[in-house]
């Protein structure tokens, strides 16, 4: 791996554009050692590789952010048994999913121990020998249980100093056996519990939007479930990179745990805003898909994360999306029951497979992914 200066990038020079510079032979050989971040961390870099150098870091990467905005929290608690504390909710999310996009949820029925051995499981297995962790890495998108370094590195302008360990739970689940036994009874346990959560959360985001509150689980373009489960070693030049760059998701929702240390961002009226870690809390935040068929009732925003010199980071995303053929055929489009003279439609109908197409071929370059479909 060939290490490089800042010295380029100190004076405004694009190294993509440096003629003596290799982008495509480094990032094979970083992908030929099947060991991705973590590797590079335990060999003892200092500087970090100039394909994770990120040439559009805007000025509020380090920057504290406004500390009087908070992403809304969520008190789920009896929400099943006391119909005023339902109503109380569903009004509380109807506000976070057209204001922000993002809340986070307490007392939503998964025991902060199972929360926590998720992300102690996570952990031991990017943190376990490199020989036994490297036997799962792969691109192979047949595979239902994949280790890897950036889903989309060879496309993406620049590579996110993180790793993942993805679980494809739809339309068949890994067999027990495919899932790394360090954390394999956990995976599996936290797998269940946070998709009875997704139909829960489902049936809240109905009834915000005025209707049945089985409508959205029905769709079978949002019957389905991976999860990615992300490390974020400590950053030898965090102002150089991103843990992961500004993006939206292809999901309906995403369920998010975080660990304590931090890092997430949300845009929110063209400000960056942390979302602080709650012990025993989980992230809610709306997909692009989502956004698509409730015609902007709901928003899907940027978010990012921060590279740090501390660390690793661990997180856990649980996208709710049926990528199976079935559901990836399905015509999705604005639900007609929300459209009317005074709030006509902005997208046209398409299918979760044109979006996801689109997506995977533009990779994390930044860019709004809905624009293509907007009326």
């Amino acid at each position: 791996m060939v290490l490089t200066s800042t010295s380029e990038l100190d004076l405004g020079l694009d190294p993509n554009k440096d003629s003596t510079y290799d982008r495509t032979a480094e990032i094979k050989a970083f992908d030929e050692t099947k060991l991705g971040v973590k590797g590079l961390l335990d060999s003892g870099v200092t500087k970090i590789p100039r394909m994770f150098h990120s040439s559009n870091l805007d000025l509020t990467h380090t920057s504290e952010t406004d500390s009087n905005l908070s992403v809304p929290l969520i008190n789920l608690k009896d929400i099943g048994k006391n119909s005023s504390l339902r109503v109380q909710a569903v009004a509380q999310i109807q506000i976070a999913c057209k204001e922000w996009g993002f809340f986070q949820v307490v007392n939503h029925g998964i025991g902060v121990e199972v929360l926590d051995e998720m992300i102690c499981g996570i952990r031991r297995f990017h943190e376990q020998d490199a020989d036994v962790r490297k036997t799962f890495y792969t691109r192979d998108n047949n595979k239902k249980v994949r280790y890897f370094s950036n889903g989309s590195l060879y496309r993406d302008p620049f590579a996110n100093w993180r790793d993942t360990i993805a679980f494809f739970q739809t339309p068949d689940p890994p067999n027990p056996e495919e899932i790394p036994a360090v954390c394999r009874d956990i995976v599996i346990e936290y797998s269940k519990k946070i998709r009875t959560l997704g139909h829960t959360i489902f049936q809240l985001f109905s009834e915000a939007l005025g209707l049945h509150p089985s409508y959205l689980n029905e769709l079978a373009s949002a019957d389905g479930q991976f999860i990615l489960c992300h490390y974020y070693p400590p950053c030898p030049e965090p102002e150089l990179t991103f843990g992961t760059s500004k993006h939206t998701d292809t999901s309906f929702m995403t369920i998010l745990l975080q660990d304590q240390m931090g890092g997430l961002q949300v845009l929110h009226e063209n400000q960056w805003v942390d979302v602080h870690p709650v012990h025993g809390s989980l992230v809610v935040n709306i997909g692009d898909l989502l956004q698509l068929i409730t015609n902007d009732m709901f928003i899907s925003v940027y978010h990012r994360v921060l590279s740090r010199h501390i660390g690793p980071r661990i997180s856990v995303a649980s996208f709710f999306k049926n990528s199976s053929p079935q559901g990836a055929a399905e015509v999705v489009g604005p639900i007609k029951e929300l459209l009317s003279e005074e709030n006509p439609a902005i997208y046209r109908d398409t299918t979760l497979k044109e979006v996801m197409a689109h997506y995977f071929e533009k990779g994390l370059d930044g860019n709004y992914s809905l624009q293509p479909f907007r009326l």
